[in-house]
Parts: C-alpha cells; sequence; structure tokens
C-alpha cells in the first residue's frame, strides 16, 4: 500500500505529456578557493547545460563560496574529470535526482483526504484552502484578490486581523516567489494556521492580529508552482512569454525597480536569473508591486520567504552599500535568528545580501525597502544544500515550527516601533 501511494504521488508531480525526468542527474557542491576555479566553473558552464542551484548564475560564482550546480547524466563523467584536472574539491549532495525528488514525499502521515500542513500542497488544494480559511473564520481571514498571473490564475491575498472597523498598521508576507521552493508556500500555510488557531489563546499572536493585519500571498509564482508539479520539478521563474526566443518566464525577484538588471542578473531569456524586458514586466510582480504601492501608508514591515541557505537578509543586495538603517535591521535579524536557533538548533547567518552572499539587483526586499517600508527581510529556509529544493516533508513541521519564532519576533517588534 505504501509503495502504491508513493506511485501516486511521484506520478501526481510528473504528469502530463511532456514531463521532466532526473534519473542519473546529480547535484555537486564545488568548492572554489580561487580565481582559476572560478574561471573553470565559468568555461565548464559556457560549455554544457548546468542548472545553477546556488548561487542562482554562473556569473554570481566567486571564490570561497559554495556552488551547487545541478549536473545531467550525460555531462556527469566531464564534469568530475574537470573537477579532478583543476584539483578544486567538490562533493556529491544529491547522487540521483528523480530518486531524490520521490523521496521528498516521505510523510508517513500522508493522507488523499483532508488537509495536511506537513505535506506540499499542490495549487489546486492550496486554492480551496484559502477559501475555506476565509469562509470558516470570517472575523479573522479575509480572502481578497490582487491579480492574476500571465497564464490567467487569480492571486489570492490572505488579509490575517481582527476586523475593527478601520485600517490598522499591517506586515505583507509572501512565499513561493521562486517555484520550485516548495518549502516556502508551505510556511505561508503554516503561519495562516497557526494565527488561526493560536488566536485568544498565545497572546502574542492575539495582540498581533488585534493591532496588526498580515497580509499573506500564499504562492506568489502560480504558474511557475504549478509547472514544477505537472511539468518540471526544478523550475524557477515565472511562465510568460519571452519575445523573439522559446525560453520561456522571467526571474520574478530580478524584476523590481531596484537597481534593475545592474549586477547579479542577466539580460539573456534563457537564464534563470533574466530580469525581464523591463521593471515590472511580470504580471505579478506588478501586481504584488501596485498593491503595496496602493498600500503604502499602512506596510510597515515586508516578509519574503525563499529557501535554500538557512539565511536572515535584509536591504542591500543590489549595491554593497549599508542601508540607513542598518544596524537596527542587523540587530533584528540577529535576534530572530537566534529565537528560531533555540528550538531545534538551526543555525542561520544574517546580514544585507550583497555582503552576505553575493550582489543580485532587482529584489523585492530592496524595493519594499526603497518605497519606504523600513523593516524588509528576507528569509532562506532549510537546508544548506543536503536536500536544497527537495526538502523531504518530514522537515516541513521543524522547518516552520522554528521559522514562526523568528516571524513572530519580527512581528511583535514591528508592533511595539511603529513608524
Amino acid at each position: 500500500m505504501k509503495a502504491l501511494l508513493l506511485l501516486a504521488l511521484t506520478v501526481a508531480v510528473s504528469a502530463g505529456p511532456s514531463a521532466s525526468r532526473f534519473d542519473g542527474v546529480k547535484v555537486f557542491r564545488l568548492k572554489p578557493d580561487n580565481e582559476y576555479h572560478v574561471n573553470e566553473i565559468k568555461n565548464l558552464a559556457d560549455k554544457i547545460k548546468l542548472n545553477f542551484w546556488t548561487p542562482e548564475g554562473a556569473d554570481l560564482v566567486t571564490s570561497h563560496l559554495n556552488v551547487d550546480i545541478q549536473v545531467n547524466d550525460e555531462d556527469v563523467l566531464l564534469v568530475k574529470d574537470l573537477l579532478q584536472r583543476s584539483g578544486m574539491e567538490y562533493e556529491v549532495l544529491i547522487e540521483d535526482l528523480q530518486k531524490a525528488i520521490e523521496r521528498q514525499f516521505d510523510n508517513k502521515h500522508r493522507s488523499t483526504v483532508g488537509y495536511s500542513y506537513e505535506k506540499y500542497n499542490s495549487w489546486e488544494k492550496i486554492a480551496e484552502w484559502a477559501e475555506s480559511m476565509a469562509t470558516e473564520n470570517p472575523t479573522l481571514v479575509t480572502k481578497t484578490q490582487i491579480g492574476q498571473t500571465f497564464e490567467g490564475r487569480p492571486m489570492v491575498l490572505l488579509k490575517l486581523g481582527k476586523n475593527t472597523g478601520f485600517a490598522k498598521p499591517a506586515i505583507f508576507m509572501d512565499c513561493g516567489i521562486h517555484a520550485r521552493e516548495w518549502i516556502s508556500p508551505a510556511f505561508c500555510q503554516w503561519f495562516v494556521k497557526e494565527a488561526v488557531t493560536s488566536y485568544g489563546s498565545d497572546p502574542e499572536m492575539t495582540s498581533l492580529l488585534n493591532n496588526m493585519d498580515v497580509l499573506v500571498l500564499p504562492v506568489f509564482n502560480i504558474d511557475g508552482y504549478v509547472y514544477t508539479w505537472t511539468r518540471d520539478r526544478m523550475w524557477r521563474k515565472t511562465r510568460s512569454k519571452n519575445s523573439g526566443t522559446t525560453c520561456v518566464g522571467t526571474d520574478p525577484n530580478r524584476n523590481f525597480n531596484a537597481g534593475w538588471c545592474t549586477v547579479g542578473a542577466s539580460k539573456q531569456p534563457c537564464s534563470e536569473t533574466y530580469c525581464g524586458s523591463r521593471v515590472e514586466s511580470e504580471i505579478e510582480v506588478k501586481a504584488v508591486a501596485d498593491f503595496i504601492r496602493k498600500n503604502r501608508s499602512i506596510i510597515k514591515a515586508y516578509l519574503t520567504i525563499h529557501s535554500y541557505s538557512q539565511l536572515l537578509l535584509f536591504p542591500y543586495s543590489y549595491t554593497t552599500d549599508l542601508a540607513a538603517h542598518h544596524s537596527e535591521l542587523l540587530d533584528i535579524a540577529r535576534t530572530a535568528s537566534n529565537a528560531l536557533y533555540s528550538l531545534y538548533g538551526t543555525r542561520y547567518t544574517s546580514g544585507p545580501g550583497a555582503v552576505t552572499i553575493y550582489p543580485a539587483a532587482g529584489g523585492s526586499d530592496d524595493w519594499a525597502y526603497d518605497l519606504g517600508i523600513k523593516y524588509s527581510f528576507t528569509f532562506e529556509l532549510r537546508d544548506e544544500g543536503r536536500f536544497g529544493f527537495l526538502l523531504p516533508e518530514s522537515q516541513i513541521k521543524p522547518t516552520c515550527e522554528e521559522t514562526m519564532l523568528a516571524v513572530k519576533y519580527i512581528a511583535t517588534y514591528v508592533q511595539e516601533h511603529n513608524y
């Protein structure tokens, strides 16, 4: 029975007439420690197709920064030979990507009946869940549509907060801006569940929802997320069409007006970090940006949830200049990371994006900060590469539990430091 269930789940994420399989595909972790190694990686990327997991492209590779790359079966021997000849240290994180995809569904209590927060849910289920949360909790949850995706799906937003009859200060939180980062939407669902179920019993959450609203976008890049369930589990970008090429999609987190396409982004439509034809070219990005601009007077914090690497970042990523509120943001990030660590001992690194990992322009947190939303943070959830984007379902609960502590700390801080 268990084998049949696993088979059904595997089919669910590889459905469709041209679904991608990843048999024999490996994920390598390269450890360049000099410029020669950096150039070898960049040259390799020019020769064969590599899917960069972290950093997100060959142009972002630097010495002393781990590089996780997905290598097709037919290129494995070539890559190993190059690495051995270069003297670069490396390890294989994932021996067979297809098996790793299938193993992520390891929740022994997975059920096809009802809704579970400890498994990965398809967009269709998430959309039904969002509707039911609003229907079943009318005094705390309001569902609105802020736009639609390129393929015409409604962009659903849930407003969490006690209805007071007047506008309250708010926190905006989005998940799933990159399609393959499944733990991200899982956290947004978890947060909504915790808010609804703990209101009235948890003083911290009760105070938050009485005095503020939390605006939750459960899945930002819906079309891409659907595509990861039906065609290509490792898809990252949106699904918009690009003029003059068959390459599809734009990186939505390179499409905001924050140093747009100046660094850490590509002008090539086939790139995973393609910045788009113009600022807010993506209908999803424009919908979010328009909503935040419209509600700028009440939005006091912006949180965007990603994976992986266990980081808590804040502006800036498009420049190495420090943000005006750097010291305060660093203190918040470090204290929030300590709160997260207190539960399971998961260590996070905190700091501004450009100097903590690498420069990248067009990000949503930088854009929100420049708009005047002082408390803007990016979470990169578990893990540090052992599973990467394929975090098993058995880790959803601990990941969400520990992340709740950090998010609640930030939310409480914002509530106490209104501006």
